[in-house]
């Protein structure tokens, strides 16, 4: 029997990808999703994503989901001290793994653990050090659908904003872009993809710059 565990979940492609992973490889069981919201919009933390469209999402995995409340600017001691009492609520529910969609971060992978560590919580990474040439294209190959929702205008152009995250996509990024954004060039929201029992009807809205990044509105329909 695999790990029941809980996934940390962004709405974007790695997380998807990651639970992805995990089920099909065995790494685990995932029962439900963990989510960071920012309670002054209403919408998922840093990706911008409404929270309608990740109740969608929700709905599409068929998982219990933890939605926990960020103010907007938030404290590291406000959102450490909200995430423990997330995992304390996991662990009240007799799971006591967390999975994650990192790539290769060091630091914030050692940030997890050591955080997990203290919750007494075992934290997963499928997508560890895989290459993101070859993970982007596995992504899209699966039938995983998702767009560009969030970018940071000092390293990719405002133009790819709600672009589907494609093979085209992968083309026209500069050469010193992650396929991924794993250094922080972009965000995705998945809307289809082997994790949904179905996928999401969205369309694009509008795009606006905010706090230094760039967001585009991916609306549920």
């Amino acid at each position: 029997m695999a790990t029941k565990a809980w996934m940390s979940w962004s709405s974007g492609k790695d997380s998807a990808f990651a639970l992805h992973i995990a089920r099909t490889q065995g790494l685990a069981d995932i029962v439900g999703v963990l989510t960071t919201v920012n309670e002054v919009h209403d919408r998922v933390a840093m990706h911008g994503v409404r929270a309608s469209l990740l109740d969608r999402q929700i709905e599409a995995l068929g998982l219990s989901a933890i939605k926990v409340p960020l103010p907007s600017p938030c404290p590291n001691d406000i959102y450490e001290a909200r995430m423990d009492g997330a995992c304390a609520d996991i662990r009240s529910r007799g799971v006591d793994h967390m999975v994650f969609g990192d790539l290769f971060l060091e630091d914030i992978r050692a940030y997890r653990e050591e955080k997990l560590k203290a919750a007494k919580m075992t934290p997963l990474f499928p997508l560890w050090l895989r290459d993101t040439t070859a993970l982007a294209r596995d992504m899209i190959a699966t039938g995983l659908v998702a767009h560009i929702v969030c970018l940071d205008p000092r390293k990719l152009d405002k133009s790819f904003a709600g672009r589907r995250f494609d093979e085209t996509l992968l083309r026209d990024l500069p050469p010193d872009i992650d396929p991924c954004g794993e250094n922080g060039e972009f965000h995705t929201v998945v809307t289809a993809g082997p994790m949904f029992k179905a996928p999401i009807d969205v369309e694009i809205g509008e795009t606006v710059e905010r706090d230094g990044f760039v967001f585009t509105d991916v609306m549920p329909v």
